[in-house]
């Protein structure tokens, strides 16, 4: 008995095929498309750390020189009693506002306050008063330049010259050495010419804020040195027995100040 195999019956339905039998090909992977989704991103090179910036240096403030450093700095605000009223404050407010800023900024800061005199009516703008008052550089060396002012022209061959603008006094061309205070001193009574000033007064308006404040005869020290400072031009400081002194004006004293008298302590 023989037997005789089926022929093999081919299935009704075939595999299907795409119309590019190619992407059924095995591609080579360099050649294979990149999945959007995943880019290909290469792997970033290992290298050191870079060392940290050194901390970079405050800039210098405008025209301190290499080989000196800034102590401090001035505000000039240049408003009279007028306007300030007329503002609804006071300079004395202002000032007060100022420190507590200032002590709330920096509290280790000291602060000093003055304020600028000059003649009723003398014109000009305040803060120019200021400058030239406090003796700002730059404002001095226009004022000088402005009134064709030179060294030479300080130089007067006899009498007093009591320039309150540069705070010094020269006796017949020379410097007559007066210390800070005395200079004050005089100037306080030079501001006040013709009027006599009391012990108590001087006191007040230069020994104001002072730790130790000095008494009526200390007053009178100071002025008797100042007196011998201007050799035989002593008279223009004058006693009033038993009231205090007065400064008398003669025809040999001149006195510099331009529109700025040199400020008293506010």
């Amino acid at each position: 008995m023989s037997l005789t195999l089926a022929p093999a019956v081919r299935t009704a339905h075939p595999v299907a095929r795409t119309a590019h039998p190619i992407a059924y090909r095995p591609q080579p992977a360099a050649a294979r498309p990149a999945t959007p989704s995943r880019p290909v991103v290469p792997a970033a090179p290992i290298s050191t750390p870079a060392p940290a910036p050194a901390a970079v240096a405050a800039p210098r403030p405008r025209a301190v020189p290499e080989g000196t450093e800034a102590r401090g700095f001035v505000l000039y605000v240049g408003i009279d009693e007028l306007k300030a009223a007329a503002d609804g404050t006071s300079l004395h407010r202002i000032v007060e506002a100022l420190r507590t800023l200032t002590t709330e900024l920096a509290p280790s800061a000291e602060t000093y306050a003055a304020v600028a005199l000059a003649p009723e009516g003398a014109g000009g703008r305040d803060v120019d008063v200021v400058r030239l008052a406090l003796q700002d550089p730059s404002a001095l060396a226009r004022q000088r330049e402005a009134q064709g002012l030179s060294d030479d022209a300080d130089r007067h061959p006899d009498g007093v010259i009591i320039d309150i603008s540069r705070k010094r006094v020269l006796l017949d061309g020379e410097p007559a050495g007066l210390t800070y205070k005395e200079f004050e001193l005089l100037q306080y009574l030079v501001l006040r010419e013709g009027r006599t000033i009391d012990r108590h007064e001087l006191i007040d308006g230069l020994w104001a804020g002072d730790d130790e404040s000095p008494n009526e005869r200390t007053i009178d020290v100071h002025i008797r040195r100042l007196r011998s400072k201007l050799a035989h031009y002593q008279d223009i400081v004058r006693t009033v027995r038993g009231v205090g002194y007065r400064f008398d004006r003669h025809a040999d004293v001149s006195i510099r100040q331009a529109s700025t008298p040199s400020p008293d302590v506010f």
